[in-house]
C-alpha cells in the first residue's frame, strides 16, 4: 500500500475518534497508530506492545512551567515501576517547536523526555482546557483523568495491585463561562444571565490557580478567581476599588487584624492538604449596566459569606511624603527612551514619571516600611539618578540635589482593613 494512502487513512480514523468517558474502551486504532516522537531513537512507535500496562499520558506544552517541573517526578516513577507502567508525554506542538525547545538552555535540562509531537488523536479522545493533564489507561479502557499532583507511587501501586483507588477524577472546567453553571443553560435561547454568584472554599482540582474576566465591549461585568488565598482576592479587588477612588493600593496599605493571619495569607505555591483547604474560588457577575459597581458588590458578597470583613477606610498613618523644596525645576527630562530601573544599583530613571519611583518604594519594605506619598504635584517626566535607593538616608540626601525631600509625617490615607467578624 502506498505510504500516502496509509497516512490519509490514519488521519481519517483520527477524525472519527470521539472523546471518551471514564470506563469506555479506547478505539482499536489507537494501539496501531504511529506516534510521532522526539528524543527517541525511533521517529515513530505504536502503543500496541504497552496495551497490557498501566499507561499514563502526560499532556504538556513547552510554555508550561508546571509541566516541566513535573517531568523529573515522572522519570523517577517510570524507573521505579519499570515495565509495569508506560508514562508518555504528549503535546500537540510540532516536532520543529519541540526540537528547538529541547536545544535551548532551559530545554536541555529535559532533553531525555520522550514526547509525542504534533498530536491530534489523543487530544480528540481526551480534550482538556489546560496542562499538565494526566490520562490514566488500564486494560484498554480510560480509567481516570487527574491533575499531575495525584501521580504518586502510592496511587500507581493501588491501581497495579487492583486496590481501591484514591484518585480524584478531574474533568477540567471551562473558565470562560460562569463556574459550574449547567452547560444545558447555554442551549436556552430566550433568556440572558443577569447576575451570578458562586463561592467555594477548598481547592477545586478541575480548575487552575488563576483569574478570569467576564467582559463585553470593553466593560468588565464579572470577575472570577480560582484556587486563590483570600488575601490574593482581597488584593485584586482592593486594587480596583482604590483606582476608582484615584488612589493606588500597595502592600503598605493593608491593616490585617485577623487573629490567625495565615488562614487568609499564605504561599499558594506550596500544595498540601492544609493549604488546599484554605483556598477559595469565586465567580461574580452583575448586570452589564451595573459594571461600575462590580467590585464593591463583589467585596460585599465575600464579606457576607466568609468569617471576615474587609473595608476601605481613611486612617491617620505615618508616611513618607515626597515634596519639592524650591520652585526651580531640576528634574525635567531631557528626553530619550524610557528607563525605569529605580530599584537597581545605580538607580536610573529617564523620561519617566515620578509615579514609577513612588510605586517602587511602595512595592516592598526594603527602603522603608512607611507608605510613600507624592505631594510634589509634578506632572511632567523626569530624569533622576541615585547611588543606593535601599538606604533611606542616602536616598534622602541625594534627593536634596534635585530640590526634593522625603519627609516623615502623618496623613489620613486610604487603607484596606481586614477584620474577623
Amino acid at each position: 500500500m502506498p505510504l500516502a494512502f496509509t497516512l490519509v487513512a490514519a488521519a481519517t480514523s483520527f477524525a472519527q475518534n470521539k472523546s471518551l468517558k471514564i470506563g469506555e474502551n479506547l478505539p482499536e486504532n489507537v494501539w496501531s497508530t504511529p506516534l510521532q516522537l522526539v528524543n527517541h531513537p525511533q521517529k515513530t512507535i505504536t502503543l500496541n506492545q504497552d496495551k497490557d500496562k498501566l499507561i499514563l499520558l502526560d499532556f504538556w506544552a513547552t510554555w508550561c512551567s508546571s509541566c516541566l517541573l513535573n517531568f523529573p517526578k515522572m522519570e523517577e516513577l517510570q524507573k521505579q515501576f519499570g515495565d509495569k507502567i508506560k508514562i508518555l508525554a504528549v503535546t500537540d506542538q510540532s516536532r520543529v517547536v519541540l526540537e528547538k525547545f529541547f536545544a535551548s538552555t532551559n530545554g536541555k535540562r529535559y532533553d531525555k523526555i520522550i514526547s509525542v509531537a504534533d498530536d491530534k488523536m489523543f487530544h480528540q479522545l481526551f480534550p482538556h482546557k489546560g496542562v499538565p493533564y494526566i490520562v490514566w489507561i488500564k486494560d484498554g479502557k480510560l480509567l481516570n483523568t487527574t491533575d499531575s499532583d495525584q501521580v504518586t507511587a502510592t496511587a500507581i501501586s493501588e491501581i497495579i495491585e487492583n486496590k481501591q483507588s484514591s484518585l480524584q477524577t478531574v474533568v477540567q472546567i471551562d473558565k470562560t463561562r460562569p463556574l459550574l453553571l449547567s452547560e444545558n443553560y447555554d442551549t436556552e435561547k430566550n433568556t440572558e444571565l443577569q447576575s451570578y454568584a458562586f463561592l467555594s472554599k477548598g481547592r477545586i482540582r478541575a480548575l487552575d490557580y488563576g483569574t478570569w474576566f467576564h467582559r463585553d465591549k470593553g466593560k468588565t461585568y464579572g470577575r472570577q478567581f480560582t484556587n486563590k488565598s483570600l488575601m490574593e482576592i482581597y488584593s485584586s479587588i482592593g486594587y480596583e476599588l482604590f483606582e476608582q477612588k484615584g488612589d493606588v493600593l500597595s502592600v503598605k496599605r493593608f491593616i490585617n487584624t485577623v487573629k490567625n493571619p495565615s488562614d487568609i495569607d499564605f504561599n499558594t505555591n506550596i500544595a498540601n492538604k492544609e493549604t488546599d483547604a484554605k483556598l477559595y474560588s469565586i465567580d461574580f457577575i452583575v448586570p452589564k449596566i451595573q459594571s461600575d459597581s462590580l467590585y464593591s458588590k463583589m467585596l460585599s458578597f465575600i464579606n457576607e459569606n466568609t468569617p471576615y470583613t474587609v473595608s476601605l477606610e481613611k486612617r491617620v498613618t505615618q508616611c513618607l511624603v515626597l515634596k519639592r523644596t524650591s520652585e526651580k525645576d531640576k528634574i525635567a527630562t531631557k528626553g530619550g527612551i524610557l528607563i525605569d530601573s529605580f530599584l537597581k544599583t545605580p538607580s536610573v530613571m529617564q523620561n519617566a514619571t515620578l509615579a514609577y519611583m513612588i510605586s517602587a518604594l511602595n512595592a516592598n519594605n526594603n527602603t522603608t516600611s512607611f507608605p510613600v506619598i507624592d505631594e510634589t504635584g509634578y506632572k511632567g517626566n523626569v530624569d533622576l539618578r541615585f547611588s543606593n535607593v535601599k538606604d533611606l538616608k542616602t536616598l534622602q540626601k541625594e534627593l536634596a540635589q534635585y530640590d526634593l525631600a522625603l519627609e516623615q509625617t502623618e496623613r489620613p490615607i486610604l487603607m484596606l482593613v481586614i477584620k474577623d467578624k
